[in-house]
């Protein structure tokens, strides 16, 4: 078949779909090219029937390629692996609009894929894969009822746009992807800012009017280069043995069913399935066969009759009433937040657990998201429904049912700059009997607020389900809180989660060729119902709010906002500075650049700890005030004072005068080099060097007499002084003022000079009290060896007081 392309303008952008020059072995192949996004869609079919299956073998892949956005994938392999879970969602997405378009005693397995070329994160990818799926599947010669087509749907200050670019989905309160048919809905997944079942209604329906186009488009590909549908054997019961078993085994079907208790109306349809099998062999061994399939029409019959024609449920429950609600929690002592919420025979138990902003979840695909701060994960073991099986990796069932509830808090949880967290909640499903999804979002909403995560309003979901006659397509019948066995003969399993103001999340799958806007209506309603119900009537009552303490396992999260020119500081050179931090204070430390302020997190275990790091932090970062104390460590020893490090690479000066309210000789009299001492900020000079204080940091004596003296002796000003250097009555040998050896405490602008004007390697004091010129003699040997040489020259006038000592 020679190349055919057809375009359309889809809502402002182009659309183009080609066919006939790419993997032309395929039953049916799409090029697909939305705006710069391209997407090679090709469906296949085997040549055989499977045998010994009772189901449609359908696969749906969507391969995200990295090249696709100018990537290079990550790992060790340096390509791509294990679907992301992006990947996993949008195959989901496109499966369940176009499943119930296949007939359904279709055996052969039918494998779709959707490579991903190029991506314009303005024209979804998704939307592609989903309209390129439908125009291969159509002009294949596969058996299909389609096509459908699909938008995303957007809400931006009160104005519906469909197909919004990145930049408006950025910005709107409702991101939705639709599906469906020239007549009907097919599928919803949506995520929203509590939005009203209203606004939801008309966003569906704007959506709704651009799909048609589309789907004219791929009926005219279908029409023109078409290939006649090929012919297939139906695994079916045989009319006459079905008539014969409905005769005989309906009314029996219809009482076994009937039972609020799943465990015995499993058990009671089991043993009418082995009467059934044993009678069918007797009149003929190929029968057998037909048993399963037989016990399944008898039940299907059983369970919609009994909903349609007395408007009664299996367990005797009206249309719109709940099964019976148990909610509790802190079930679990040592973990962050815990919840149980039971409907019925479905139980979840749901974990959540805190973290520091480095535990956010990576994204490595080609969507413009990097990383996520809230992880819903669900998981689903065989004990949930009575079955040995051994547990593997989460399927994409898991997956999909993980997202949905994970996307029903976007709208209530709190900014990072409020809760400096990641947030990882799971949902472990302890008994199924349907709906599990929404009762992980009622436990994980539990959760959270026992956890004390400040969300804004609690979230509750509920599912509806729909039967429609089959003979009058005109009669359906919805209801509310579906269990299982009603999901397994229902047509559709309408889950929508939110709070009492409005919808948060939905996610529809149906068994039929779509849904009416009038179905979609009742299903709102009756699900606003239900979920005001649970929120009110249980949810509330077990916890209604965020709760204002952590539990004491959580880490306690401080935030400090600094320069960005900073953050090197905080960091240090490999680290370095941080990991001392960390290491001293036993606490995590996150640190983010956002423009030209520097976020950081500190993460601990105790108050008190914290603090202390925030203290080294914003010592590091900023200039102290005056008055700010400081628990610092003694670096070096000088004969006027001592230098303290109150944070890494930040020291002060505590002159000898300021160490202690009482007379100090000699600094080693009070402290040693790595002595821990509390100080205080006097003052900052202006050469921005820190004065620092050890007696401002201890009560004043009741006793204390302020000396005559006490504001001679020096000062910190003197070290800066060749003529004074700070002891009392400081002059040189001639009784002039000047230093006592005659030298500047300068370092001549060494390199190493402190800022202090004093040259570490040259002025630096041992912690044994030598002092560093070139010599390993005591200052007290050189004094001693000088010392008659001074007496003679002294001048005996000096009153005694002012004399050097």
């Amino acid at each position: 078949m020679s190349k055919r392309t057809y375009d359309m303008d889809f809502n402002g952008i182009p659309l183009s779909l080609e066919t006939g020059e790419l993997a032309q072995f395929a039953n049916g192949s799409v090029l697909v090219r939305y705006g710069d996004t391209v997407v090679l869609t090709t469906v296949t079919a085997s040549q055989e029937e499977r045998e010994g299956i009772d189901f449609f073998p359908l696969s749906v892949d969507y391969e995200e390629k990295m090249y696709s956005v100018g990537k290079i994938p990550g790992g060790f392999l340096r390509r791509e692996g294990r679907p992301t879970e992006n990947a996993m969602l949008t195959a989901r997405s496109i499966d369940r609009p176009i499943r119930p378009l296949f007939p359904s005693d279709l055996r052969r397995d039918v494998v779709v894929n959707n490579l991903v070329l190029s991506v314009d994160h303005d024209c979804s990818p998704q939307v592609a894969a989903l309209i390129g799926t439908s125009a291969a599947i159509t002009i294949s010669d596969i058996p299909w009822n389609g096509p459908v087509a699909g938008v995303q749907v957007g809400i931006v200050d009160g104005e519906i746009i469909v197909n919004p670019t990145i930049e408006e989905r950025d910005d709107s309160e409702l991101d939705l992807f639709l599906a469906g048919t020239d007549s009907k809905i097919c599928m919803i997944e949506a995520g929203a800012d509590e939005v009203p079942e209203e606004t939801m209604l008309e966003a569906i329906e704007e959506g709704h009017r651009v799909i048609q186009n589309v789907c004219h488009m791929i009926n005219q590909m279908r029409d023109e280069i078409g290939k006649p549908k090929f012919d297939y054997t139906p695994l079916d019961v045989p009319d006459d043995v079905f008539a014969r078993c409905r005769e005989l085994f309906l009314p029996r079907i219809r009482e076994a069913v009937l039972s609020d208790n799943k465990t015995v109306r499993e058990q009671n349809v089991a043993d009418l399935k082995l009467e059934i099998a044993a009678m069918l062999e007797e009149e003929n061994s190929s029968y057998k066969e037909y048993a399963g399939d037989v016990t399944y029409k008898l039940e299907k019959i059983a369970v919609r009759d009994h909903l349609l024609k007395e408007h009664r449920r299996v367990d005797g429950r009206s249309l719109d009433e709940i099964r019976q609600i148990n909610t509790d929690i802190d079930l679990l002592p040592c973990v962050h937040g815990s919840a149980l919420f039971q409907r019925g025979q479905t139980q979840v138990l749901t974990i959540c657990t805190l973290g520091t902003t480095g535990n956010a979840q990576r994204l490595d695909g080609i969507e413009p998201q990097e990383t996520k701060r809230f992880m819903h994960q669900y998981n689903f073991p065989s004990y949930s429904v009575g079955e040995a099986r051994p547990n593997r990796s989460p399927g994409r069932r898991e997956i999909g049912h993980g997202a949905l509830a994970e996307r029903s808090f976007h709208a209530v949880l709190p900014d990072v700059e409020e809760f400096p967290y990641a947030i990882r909640c799971v949902s472990e499903v302890l008994m199924s009997n349907g709906s599990t999804s929404q009762a992980s979002v009622c436990a994980t909403s539990m959760a959270l607020m026992a956890a004390g995560v400040p969300i804004t309003k609690p979230v509750a979901g509920i599912s509806s389900g729909l039967i429609i006659d089959e003979e009058n397509p005109d009669d359906y019948l919805v209801f509310m809180d579906i269990q299982g066995i009603e999901d397994f003969y229902g047509d559709m399993d309408f889950k929508v989660a939110g709070t009492c103001d409005g919808i948060t999340s939905i996610q529809v799958d149906i068994k039929v060729d779509g849904l009416t806007m009038d179905i979609i209506r009742d299903a709102f309603d009756l699900t606003r119902r239900g979920r005001l119900e649970i929120i009110n009537e249980h949810m509330n009552r077990t916890i209604a709010e965020a709760r204002e303490e952590l539990s004491p396992y959580a880490p306690k999260i401080d935030q400090i906002d600094i320069p960005s020119d900073k953050i090197r500081d905080v960091i240090g050179s490999g680290g370095k500075v941080i990991r001392r931090i960390t290491d001293e204070t036993n606490t995590e430390i996150e640190v983010e650049e956002d423009g030209e302020v520097g976020h950081v997190y500190i993460a601990s275990l105790d108050q008190a700890s914290g603090k202390k790091a925030m203290d080294i932090i914003r010592a590091i970062a900023f200039d102290p005030e005056p008055g700010t104390v400081f628990d610092g460590v003694v670096t070096r020893l000088m004969s006027f004072g001592a230098f303290v490090e109150i944070a890494p690479g930040k020291e002060g000066l505590v002159h000898i005068s300021k160490m202690a309210w009482s007379h100090v000789n000699q600094v080693e009299d009070v402290v040693s080099v790595g002595d821990n001492v509390t100080v205080v900020v006097s003052e900052i000079d202006e050469q921005g060097r820190l004065n620092l204080s050890m007696r401002d940091a201890i009560e004043k004596p009741d006793d204390y007499v302020e000396s005559k003296h006490e504001g001679r002796r020096g000062n910190e000003s003197d070290r800066d002084r060749g003529g004074r250097r700070g002891g009392r009555g400081s002059r040189d040998r001639d009784g002039k003022g000047g230093s006592r050896y005659g030298r500047s405490f300068r370092s001549n602008d060494r390199d190493d000079d402190d800022g202090y004007g004093v040259s570490r390697n040259r002025r630096e004091r041992r912690p044994g009290g030598n002092r560093e010129y070139g010599s390993d003699r005591s200052a007290r040997q050189r004094r001693g060896q000088r010392g008659s040489e001074g007496r003679d020259r002294r001048d005996r006038s000096e009153p005694r007081s002012e004399r050097n000592f």
